[in-house]
């Protein structure tokens, strides 16, 4: 439970985390102020847009939508990485969830997954109130891919508030594990949220802004050659250091060393 950063605080926190921000417009001042509370906050929660493209993206995420108005979330974070600031202070983005959700993430006691959630936006417990959250520019239909660039960025997104507010990863939860109504995010490296935030333990092991984290958990989809891509080595060597007899074969789960 903490008081929610300053604005400047919050930018400073992304920004050391080696994460390219951009600030929309006024978005320190452009919020839902007076239609509820906004704080204390328990942690970041991740969502898909459902859309596609970065302007349209972020321009829905502002502005919001008939009998929804905007901000939707604080960032929007695009297919290259880039974390786009729409709005600061209560947004909404998380809407309804489960009480029980919010106690165990508060006490951070949960083992690889929170308790299902049973309530949603029209039963459940304000999370505009106590949640950072993102939208991830994703189709969210189980196909449109997740870039490496952007899940690296999700990942140091959360990394970054985590860090600032001296919480563990259990404080970073996808929208679907709040609502029992919603399913995002969908697909890729979101299969099972527990091995993302396996992937945000990694990241706060290590100083903010350095390069990689040390080891990595294989995600539905990867291969060897894109994982050493993605951290800068070669297949040679993620072979060497984890003994992989044949590196053609990864099972989804495997955790590897990369340094």
């Amino acid at each position: 439970m903490a008081t929610p950063l300053s604005f400047a605080r919050f930018i400073s926190a992304l920004r050391a985390e080696s994460l390219t921000v951009e600030i929309v417009g006024d978005a320190e001042h452009h919020n839902r102020a007076g239609h509820g509370a906004w704080g204390p906050m328990n942690g970041v929660m991740i969502h898909h847009t459902a859309s596609s493209g970065t302007d349209r993206s972020v321009e829905i995420c502002r502005e919001g939508y008939a009998g929804l108005p905007g901000p939707l979330c604080h960032g929007v974070i695009d297919k290259t990485g880039v974390v786009h600031i729409v709005g600061y202070g209560r947004a909404n983005h998380a809407g309804g969830g489960d009480p029980a959700v919010l106690r165990h993430v508060i006490a951070e006691d949960y083992g690889d997954h929170p308790p299902r959630p049973t309530r949603g936006n029209s039963d459940g417990t304000d999370g505009n109130s106590h949640f950072y959250g993102f939208e991830c520019i994703n189709l969210g239909d189980g196909k449109d891919p997740w870039p490496a660039a952007q899940y690296d960025a999700i990942v140091k997104t959360a990394a970054a508030l985590c860090r600032a507010h001296g919480w563990s990863a259990r404080s970073a939860i996808g929208h679907r594990e709040w609502s029992d109504d919603k399913v995002d995010p969908r697909g890729g490296p979101f299969a099972d949220m527990a091995d993302f935030r396996d992937d945000v333990a990694a990241r706060l092991k290590v100083k903010p802004g350095s390069g990689t984290a040390s080891t990595y958990t294989v995600k539905s989809g990867d291969t060897l050659g894109a994982i050493a891509k993605r951290f800068k080595t070669t297949v040679t060597k993620l072979a060497r250091l984890n003994h992989l007899k044949d590196p053609d074969r990864l099972a989804v789960g495997q955790k590897l060393k990369l340094k």
